[in-house]
């Protein structure tokens, strides 16, 4: 066997190890048990999203590349993921990693993640990798409606105990830059290093946070770098954050990476939230980082992606989202030099692994004071609801109608938001899964008058940051989501000449005229009542709500695009 053959077989015999075919679960729970490889150890998890139960989170039916990202990862779905990956349709793994078959699957092999859970895989791991370092990517503070009402405490009470070595950011900085540092001061401290070279201060550029964490593991030097979401104060409220200044910083992030070779890091990997796109980008135009373990796209991708470079090659790691799954980077290192590595991506099925005590009653103990709010039923749902994916999901058009009603708006905008559970038809809504999808520190609502020009300018604009071909322009999130206004899009066109044929109630979209529209969540600090306050009461009124087919629009252009449901 080959060296490529053995490591394409960690990978495949990781996720086979999540096949059905096993006689009980007992026997399944065995495939954590993961055959060491070498002697440095990574774990990684990125985008939880403040989600410390178990959850139902379907993965993307479209997910579109273009230019050099089109048809390759991870801009795969479905059935195209599937056949990339080699894995099995309706099996453990297919449902953790695609959308297909998702109601049959959530409710043959249950839900994904929490920490409890999370907190069991992990000490597992941990016992099979001595010293491994635990890394999270990421959008962890924000997310519910906990993590809103105690701005990150308990997500940061979770990670200590989780045990997190490093983090770097993205949605943390919407809770106020002075409430970041004093989380970072006065509760992570020494525990948890927060890392991001690519964060400096306005006036002067000196940086903010630290820039890497220097540690030896098992003998070997290893320098952890983190890069911080480059266009925070684009994506969210400048406001939020007016002191600091974020970029992609290629030449600091070459010069540090040299400098920590020359003091005799032996690996060295990036803790990434850019997004897939640009860290495949930035891992071909910076060398000497051995790997990349990304975040902010949730893309979960079983597989390790070589990235050639001047100076030899970065592996290029995602590990989703939600906290459904743990990423496992072993590299053997001798002489100095790494010699081999292996990649395997690990569901966290809840139901395969028991929870851990101690974690499961600090859950509970945080939750406690929040339980009756977040467990009422507003409503349930006849359909399932999602949100993921470059256009409307379920959640979202339940948003948009929700909206529109509520505030007798002819049209509707909610961000391109990916966070956020899904709900299996029939279940109820509560407030919690409300706030799960909504809780931002800006979540105001706002209505406001729009020309028929000004809307199709505001979709131009979020269509060229998510199509455009240069992923150092792709400035974060998928496309607003629409309630009664259609329209057809072509993703390879260009900036202007994307959004074409805009209707409302099926009548052509007038420039000049001025339409009623309601939004939240905007980034310029409007004035309203926040969403949760406006749809609540909304559901309450409806006895069950129904979704009909989300607002998708007409795709021009794509034929053969492996990231369209097939």
């Amino acid at each position: 066997m080959s060296r490529r053959e053995y490591l394409q077989s960690l990978t495949a015999g990781a996720l086979a190890g999540l096949l059905p075919g096993q006689s009980h679960a007992a026997d399944e729970a065995q495939s954590y048990d993961l055959p060491r490889v070498g002697n440095v150890h990574f774990l990684h998890f990125t985008d939880c999203h403040a989600q410390l139960q178990p959850l139902h989170y379907r993965e993307a039916s479209y997910n579109i590349g273009v230019g050099q990202a089109a048809n390759r990862w991870p801009h795969l779905t479905g059935k195209h993921l599937l056949q990339a990956a080699g894995i099995a349709p309706r099996s453990r793994a297919a449902y953790a990693l695609a959308d297909l078959d998702f109601q049959e699957n959530a409710q043959r092999y249950g839900k994904l993640g929490g920490f409890a859970h999370l907190a069991t895989l992990i000490k597992r791991l941990r016992a099979q990798r001595p010293n491994a370092l635990l890394l999270d990517g990421g959008d962890t503070w924000q997310g519910s409606g906990p993590a809103l009402w105690t701005q990150g405490e308990d997500m940061a009470q979770a990670c200590l105990l989780l045990g997190v070595d490093a983090m770097t950011a993205h949605w943390e900085m919407t809770l106020g830059a002075k409430r970041v540092q004093e989380l970072i001061q006065t509760r992570l401290r020494e525990r948890i290093a927060f890392i991001a070279q690519n964060v400096q201060t306005q006036d002067f550029g000196d940086p903010v946070f630290a820039s890497h964490l220097w540690r030896e593991v098992n003998g070997v030097p290893v320098a952890v770098i983190g890069q911080a979401f480059p266009y925070t104060p684009v994506a969210n409220p400048r406001h939020l954050m007016p002191d600091w200044r974020f970029g992609i910083e290629e030449e600091n992030l070459q010069k540090l990476i040299l400098d920590l070779r020359a003091k005799g890091a032996r690996v060295v990997v990036l803790l990434s939230h850019n997004g897939m796109d640009v860290d495949l980008k930035l891992a071909a135009r910076v060398s000497g980082l051995d790997a990349i373990l990304g975040g902010h796209t949730h893309d979960a991708v079983p597989l390790a992606i070589p990235v050639a470079n001047r100076d030899g090659q970065t592996l290029v790691c995602n590990s989703g989202s939600h906290g459904k799954f743990v990423g496992v980077l072993d590299f053997e290192v001798r002489e100095g030099k790494i010699k081999r590595h292996a990649w395997r991506l690990l569901p966290v099925f809840s139901n395969l692994l028991p929870p851990d005590r101690e974690m499961a009653q600090l859950i509970q103990t945080l939750h406690a004071p929040y339980a009756a709010q977040l467990g009422e039923v507003l409503t349930r749902t006849e359909g399932e609801l999602h949100r993921r994916g470059n256009f409307n999901g379920g959640f979202d058009q339940l948003i948009l109608d929700g909206l529109m009603a509520a505030r007798d708006a002819e049209i509707a905008f909610s961000p391109g938001f990916r966070w956020g559970p899904s709900l299996l038809a029939g279940s109820p809504i509560t407030y919690g899964d409300l706030m799960s999808q909504t809780a931002t520190t800006y979540s105001q609502v706002s209505v406001n008058l729009l020309s028929g020009a000004e809307i199709k300018g505001i979709l131009e604009d979020v269509a060229d940051n998510l199509f455009n071909p240069d992923p150092y322009y792709q400035q974060g999130g998928d496309m607003v989501r629409t309630g009664g206004l259609t329209y057809s899009i072509a993703p390879l066109q260009k900036m202007g000449s994307r959004i074409s044929d805009l209707r409302l109630h099926g009548k052509p979209l007038d420039a000049s005229r001025k339409y009623k529209v309601a939004s939240w969540a905007g980034v310029q600090g409007q004035q309203g009542p926040m969403i949760w306050d406006v749809l609540a009461p909304w559901l309450r009124e409806q006895k069950t709500v129904r979704v009909q087919q989300p607002n998708v629009p007409r795709i021009i252009g794509l034929q053969g695009n492996q990231g369209l449901p097939a």
